[in-house]
């Protein structure tokens, strides 16, 4: 389905908390070359954090971690969270967050506490209808954008929920639905900080990979040859730091 619309490569981002499912993607990597990175599912808080990261840390294909919702709002400001976030960055290592809108704020405050770190923002920080976008949303994203080494990927906007109730699968299929969320993006983090993400295979609740790719790929067109490249691969380069993979 990606190589359809010229994808090759990806960084795979890990949602299950089961620990060994970290080794399982690294193991699937080894042998698969169009896995360039791996973000995996650890929680900084955790007494045994330190020895799990250095354990798949060692893999230069292992390029950071996701935190959500919750496990990010409940324990940023605890002493053992910042302790396993401030390893990461040391290690050279990212962390995505994913969650509400209520994130975005917390987000741009630890940004500004550990500037060795880069975080990236999940599935637009939430962003929701289009139509209907909060002010809670905007001004987190303006906060997390004025901080150089915070990330947003652009993904899931499928899957956006609509205030009206839209059922899964029958999500708005035109570039033009989204661009309230896409230029609020656009001004908050500009050509160098936009990331393409997929989403897949969640993206099929809202329609086809096809369809979530040519709705980004439409809108960064029109924003030129050298913002599109930006924002499909060589961000990504610059937030995850992530593996060149050869043919041998």
């Amino acid at each position: 389905m990606a190589s359809g619309c010229g994808v090759s490569q990806t960084v795979v981002i890990e949602a299950s908390s089961w620990l060994e499912d970290n080794a399982w993607i690294l193991e699937l990597a080894a042998g698969e070359r169009s896995i360039v990175g791996f973000i995996g599912h650890l929680l900084p808080q955790e007494v045994d954090f330190e020895k799990h990261l250095k354990r798949f840390g060692s893999n230069p294909l292992f390029r950071g971690i996701r935190v959500s919702g919750g496990d990010l709002l409940n324990n940023l400001n605890k002493p053992e969270f910042r302790k396993g976030i401030e390893l990461m960055a040391g290690m050279n290592l990212e962390l995505d967050v994913n969650g509400p809108a209520a994130l975005l704020q917390p987000v741009a405050k630890l940004a500004t506490d550990v500037p060795a770190l880069r975080i990236v923002i999940d599935h637009v920080g939430s962003a929701g209808d289009p139509a209907r976008l909060t002010q809670e949303w905007r001004e987190g994203m303006k906060a997390a954008g004025l901080q150089k080494n915070v990330y947003c990927k652009v993904s899931a906007l499928l899957e956006q929920t609509d205030a009206s109730g839209k059922e899964w699968g029958k999500s708005p299929r035109e570039t033009a639905y989204y661009v309230p969320i896409l230029d609020h993006c656009w001004e908050c983090f500009g050509e160098d900080r936009l990331v393409y993400g997929s989403n897949w295979p969640v993206c099929e609740k809202g329609g086809s990979y096809e369809e979530q790719f040519r709705i980004v790929a439409d809108y960064f067109a029109a924003r030129g040859a050298e913002a599109s490249e930006k924002y499909f691969w060589k961000n990504s380069r610059q937030a995850y730091a992530w593996v060149e993979r050869t043919s041998q």
